[in-house]
This record gives structure tokens, C-alpha cells and sequence, in this order.
């Protein structure tokens, strides 16, 4: 048996295939947690259950780890996964990370209509769904839990070629902000973190050219490893972090 400080929880983590929510998965399962790996890719969600995860604690009568396919922006497949996780496990999850995301950069003079839609449905939209459906199902149970949101150090200070994209993640602070007042009375806390720029596969695409010239406004000098922003996602969604709720969490190298 895993013990750490999830342990026996069950944890819903979206955008699970790469990046930080692969490494968001692996760090809560080696804290403890169950995890439902869940992303529009189900290959790679499994890939990261099969090569990522820890065996989970086995109290509560939680069965393992599981991948799932999941369009964020789909209310149907939402609920989808809401239900399979209901007839899986017998619970709700307490712990649910909304780490889906995806860009479509362009100036905003050529950004198309489309383009724009598909930022704010997948980063914005999806993350109010995921997050509506199972805060539902939380205060249904009265069970405690905690939703981390990731937003992006962009929706704080925008950038060139992003509007859509900052829009979208200025939008996840300000919701991750107004449901945190909606359900601290039910003891679900809700909190978003901004990353900066981390070894992931959607930081690959960005030029060599524009990195550099980023790492030198990095007081520490470097990008992040997906990991030490799924430490702090961890501690959020632990009892160590009970009393934080509403916070828009800055991990980004003092960038």
C-alpha cells in the first residue's frame, strides 16, 4: 500500500497524455491517489497509466489507475466520464486537475473566427465543464475536494500572437476565482496555477529564437520540468494546502 498525501483519493486529471498532465498523474499516484488519466488522445492517456503511474493505495475500495478518451469541449463526453467513473469506482472524485489545453497562434489581424473558437472551447469551456460536472457530483455526495485549474502565465500578462489563447486563460483565473466563492461553503476549493514556460510538448512548437530571449527575463534562468509544477498541483490537491482556495498560484521561475 502507497501511502503519501492523497493516499486512498481518487483524482480525475484532463490533458493527462503529455506535458503537465502526464506528470500531474504521476506525482498524485505517488502520492496515494487513484487517477483517471483523461485526454482527447487515448493512446497516450494509457501510455502515461501504463508508464507514469505508481500503484495507488487500495483503501476505500478504489480499483487501479484507468485511461479514458475525453473531448473537454463536449458536454456529452463529460458527462461521459462522469458516469464511467461512477460505475468504475463507486465514488466521486475529490481531486479533479483540468490541465487540458491547446493554442492556435496567429496575429490577431489574421487570427480566424475558428481559430479563436477552438482556444476558448477546449481551455475555457472545457475547464468549466469538467469542473461543473463534478462539482456537482461532490456536493451531491458532501464530500470535500479540490479542483486545480491550469491557466498560464499569459493570461496574466498576455503575449504577442495570443490573443485567443490569453483570453482563455485570463478566463480560467477569474472562474477558478468566482467558483471558489460559490463552493467554499461546501468545503470544494478551487484554485488555478500559472505556469510559465515548461519542457512540454506545446513550449516544442514555440521558435529556439523566441526561448531564448524568454530564458532571459527567467531569474532562474531556465524552463521548468513538467514535474515541479505537478509538486505544487499535488500540494493543492492535498489537506496540506486546506486552508488556500481562490489563489492564482505563480510557477514560473520569477519570470
Amino acid at each position: 500500500m502507497v501511502a503519501g498525501i492523497v493516499a486512498g483519493r481518487l483524482a480525475v486529471v484532463t490533458g493527462a497524455g503529455s506535458g503537465i498532465g502526464r506528470a500531474t498523474c504521476q506525482v498524485l499516484s505517488r502520492e496515494g491517489a487513484t487517477v483517471i488519466a483523461a485526454d482527447k488522445n487515448y493512446e497516450a492517456a494509457l501510455e502515461t497509466i501504463k508508464t507514469h503511474t505508481v500503484l495507488s493505495s487500495q483503501s476505500n475500495g478504489l480499483a487501479g489507475h484507468s485511461a479514458v478518451e475525453l473531448d473537454v469541449s463536449d458536454s456529452k463526453s463529460v458527462q461521459k466520464l462522469l458516469e464511467k467513473v461512477r460505475k468504475q469506482y463507486k465514488a466521486p472524485a475529490t481531486i479533479v486537475v483540468n490541465s487540458a489545453g491547446i493554442t492556435r497562434d496567429n496575429w490577431l489581424t489574421k487570427m480566424s473566427e475558428e481559430d479563436y473558437d477552438a482556444v476558448l472551447n477546449v481551455n475555457l469551456k472545457g475547464s468549466f465543464l469538467v469542473m461543473q460536472a463534478f462539482a456537482r457530483a461532490m456536493v451531491i455526495a458532501s464530500l470535500p475536494g479540490s479542483i486545480i485549474n491550469i491557466s498560464s502565465i499569459i493570461g496574466k500578462h498576455g503575449n504577442k500572437g495570443q490573443t485567443n489563447y490569453s483570453a482563455s486563460k485570463a478566463g480560467v483565473i477569474a472562474m477558478t476565482r468566482s467558483a471558489a466563492i460559490e463552493l467554499g461553503k461546501m468545503n470544494i476549493r478551487v484554485n488555478a496555477i500559472l505556469p510559465g514556460y515548461f519542457k512540454t510538448p506545446m513550449v516544442d512548437t514555440v521558435p529556439e529564437k523566441v526561448i531564448q530571449g524568454v530564458l532571459k527575463m527567467v531569474p532562474l534562468a531556465r524552463m521548468g520540468d513538467p514535474l515541479e509544477v505537478a509538486e505544487v498541483i499535488t500540494f493543492l490537491a492535498s489537506d496540506k494546502s486546506s486552508f488556500i482556495t481562490g489563489a492564482a498560484i505563480d510557477v514560473n521561475g520569477g519570470l
